[in-house]
């Protein structure tokens, strides 16, 4: 694939975007350690999550805005300031404003403590619309919040587009066992957990662990007899209509269980060849968000695999903050994706045949 003309390289704002990622990324492991740590009755408040939440979309901002200085700063992002500007929402600041500076002061690298006004500006820098022209970073600051707040997997999603296309993509996966995901629910059995993905285009992904490891490189699965294919879902049953991929599932052969994790670790766990493909396919009426697929879909395709809609086509990042796309979002190698959209094509046939009136 060519790059964009007159951006021979991106290697500034992917060594920008990968600090980033990891430095919130610490952020959110304190958070949910304090969760997991927590009664029963404090893991129904939705506080620790949205602290985690704005926190960690604060120090992305900061960190690309301190790296990478060249042209306006552009990033779409799925929070901004409104609530945390109410009444009643002090206290909450109070406690996002400490958790940034205390990881901030730990990391060292910025000799800088925010006011409360700094970090709702830094919070307010991801409004853009996004769209076809000119340069954004699009950030998901926690993916997966459900898997967040029980202790599972969750990922810290940031990517930039340059005239609507993905160039760059770092999945940040703090409980993703950085060898493989082998059982069910996406944990390690004693194995070191932590990983970071990352890709920029036409020079392939990377994986290394959160705490600095040297990168390596990654490569889908060579797997091209479905029969011989795992797949992963969603863990949560409300994202995506399980007993149509079961149909799917059943049509192509495949005989492994699905493996249910939460979050874009499902792309990042793809890259490196856990598992040989990643559906979803949510219920009517849902929207995608470009921050919930720009970072996992690079991770995927620089490691060799396709990312594709249910009637073949690419993703579209470039019409703003939602996927203009159809059906459903498959995500395989390149032997594979034939039969899987065969396949999937054939069970929306069917889907439709059923609920329409004779």
């Amino acid at each position: 694939m060519s790059r964009p003309a007159g951006n021979p390289s991106y290697a500034a704002e992917l060594g920008a975007a990968k600090k980033a990622v990891a430095l919130a990324a610490r952020l959110c492991q304190t958070v949910q350690q304090e969760i997991v740590q927590s009664d029963i009755q404090s893991k129904a408040d939705k506080t620790p999550v949205t602290v985690a939440d704005y926190g960690s979309q604060v120090l992305v901002s900061l960190v690309l805005n301190m790296e990478v200085t060249s042209g306006s700063f552009s990033m779409v992002a799925e929070e901004d300031s409104e609530d945390l500007r109410k009444d009643g929402a002090e206290e909450i600041l109070e406690r996002i404003t400490d958790l940034v500076n205390k990881t901030l002061a730990e990391d060292g690298s910025y000799n800088i403590l925010l006011s409360k006004e700094a970090i709702l500006s830094a919070i307010d820098t991801g409004k853009s619309e996004g769209g076809p022209s000119g340069r954004h970073w699009v950030l998901d600051p926690i993916d997966g919040t459900k898997g967040f707040v029980r202790g599972g997997q969750y990922a810290i999603a940031l990517a930039l587009l340059d005239e609507g296309r993905v160039v760059l993509g770092v999945l940040g996966c703090p409980n993703l066992p950085f060898t493989s995901v082998s059982n069910l629910s996406g944990s390690s059995s004693g194995d070191q957990t932590g990983a970071l993905f990352s890709a920029a285009i036409g020079c392939g992904a990377e994986v290394q662990s959160l705490d600095g490891s040297p990168p390596q490189k990654i490569s889908v699965c060579t797997i091209d007899n479905p029969a011989n294919a795992s797949f992963f879902e969603s863990y949560e049953g409300a994202h995506s209509m399980r007993d149509f991929t079961g149909s799917v599932a059943e049509k192509l052969g495949v005989q492994a269980p699905p493996v249910r994790i939460d979050s874009q670790a499902k792309y990042g766990a793809l890259a490196r060849g856990d598992g040989a493909i990643y559906w979803r396919f949510p219920h009517e009426g849902y929207r995608e968000t470009i921050w919930d697929h720009a970072a996992g879909s690079i991770v995927v395709t620089e490691a060799g695999g396709v990312v594709k809609d249910a009637s073949g086509n690419d993703l579209d990042f470039s019409k703003g903050r939602y996927l203009d796309r159809d059906t459903g979002i498959i995500a395989t190698n390149k032997q594979l994706m034939p039969s899987v959209l065969k396949s999937v094509q054939e069970a929306i046939k069917e889907k439709k045949q059923a609920s329409s009136p004779l």
